[in-house]
């Protein structure tokens, strides 16, 4: 007994009598018995910010420079944006840059409007600096899948797209299978499905098939499940449980937008005349985001932020009543739980 020999190395130096020795040892075994024994959980914290819309807004370069600081404070074990972030233009760059101030790790999630401009997916891809528009890692003991659903449904599939195609269904099968730890998953689009407000749903089109995989790998592997899909787009505030796993829509940073019907000029003529979509929009007075952190003590902490519209709210402007279950100018505060079989 090793530990028991250098416990009583310890205790010759004090001079007490060796016959004393098992009866002053057995509390201090105990405890380090039970101190080992003891369950080991993994947290993870993660800074989340979604659809930032860097062209859109007059005061980008405030919204985003505030998160990186807030960051740069909270220092979580990387950071993350949901998609919708900004073009490759030129006259972008130095938005990008505060991104890139931060030191530690930082992803991207391709959002379907990365493309705006004219620009490919490609180009998007290759402007952050990504090997692919999906992808996985693993930090603190946690599995992240980043999915792409800007995919195609055929060669004819124009417009924004909402769609993960098989290669990457494909992928996403087998790296599930390779997987040794609990597994998030960030998208863009979200997959479940939501009403908007102009009439079209928000969510992949094949999201009920990708929820099935999910599923059945859960099924299979109760140890390192699928607990938890984030997505951004909606620019809604939401979270629902579906069959064990967690889907949590993140908060637009900038605003939610509104569309032609609902048009009210927000700032001054020039910013108007400068930044001509704002007047579709109702936005946040100060840019939203979080920190998320994830345990596999079973647990999910989305630690809340709330501001105001700037200007009249939406329903103040007639927008429909029923989105007030989505709509608000906040990241609620969420404690969310799951269990790792």
């Amino acid at each position: 007994m090793a530990l028991f020999d250098n416990f009583k190395e310890k205790v010759k130096i004090l001079g007490i009598k060796s016959h004393h020795l098992p009866a002053l040892a057995a509390p201090f075994l105990i405890a380090t018995s039970l101190f080992s024994c003891q369950p080991r959980y993994d947290t993870v914290k993660i800074g989340m910010c979604s659809d930032v819309h860097l062209p859109t807004m007059h005061d980008s370069e405030y919204r985003i420079q505030t998160f990186i600081d807030s960051m740069k404070t909270a220092q979580p074990d990387f950071i993350i944006e949901l998609g919708d972030f900004g073009t490759p233009a030129e006259k972008y760059a130095h938005l990008f840059d505060i991104w890139n101030s931060f030191s530690g790790d930082k992803f991207h999630v391709i959002g379907n409007h990365e493309m705006d401009g004219g620009y490919s997916k490609q180009e998007a891809i290759a402007y952050r600096k990504m090997k692919n528009s999906f992808y996985s890692f693993d930090k603190n003991r946690f599995h992240f899948i980043v999915l792409d659903g800007n995919d195609p449904r055929n060669n004819s599939d124009k417009g924004y797209k909402q769609f993960i195609g098989e290669k990457q269904i494909d992928w996403l099968k087998q790296d599930l299978a390779g997987a040794k730890h609990p597994v998030v998953i960030f998208s863009h689009q979200g997959l479940t499905t939501y009403p908007g407000g102009e009439g079209d749903d928000y969510g992949l089109e094949n999201g009920s098939e990708i929820r099935d995989i999910l599923e059945q790998y859960n099924l299979q592997n109760p140890k390192t499940r699928v607990v938890a899909c984030f997505n951004g787009h909606t620019h809604y505030d939401f979270a629902e449980n579906i069959n064990g796993i967690w889907f949590i829509t993140i908060n637009s940073m900038a605003y939610q937008w509104m569309g032609e019907e609902f048009t009210h000029i927000r700032y001054s003529t020039e910013v108007d005349k400068n930044f001509k979509w704002i007047k579709y929009t109702a936005p946040h007075k100060e840019p939203l985001f979080t920190i998320v952190e994830i345990s596999t003590a079973g647990f999910i902490k989305i630690h809340g932020k709330q501001t105001e519209w700037e200007g009249p709210s939406p329903w103040e402007l007639g927008y429909p009543e029923a989105l007030k279950k989505y709509v608000r100018p906040q990241i609620s505060e969420r404690n969310l739980s799951f269990k790792l079989d």
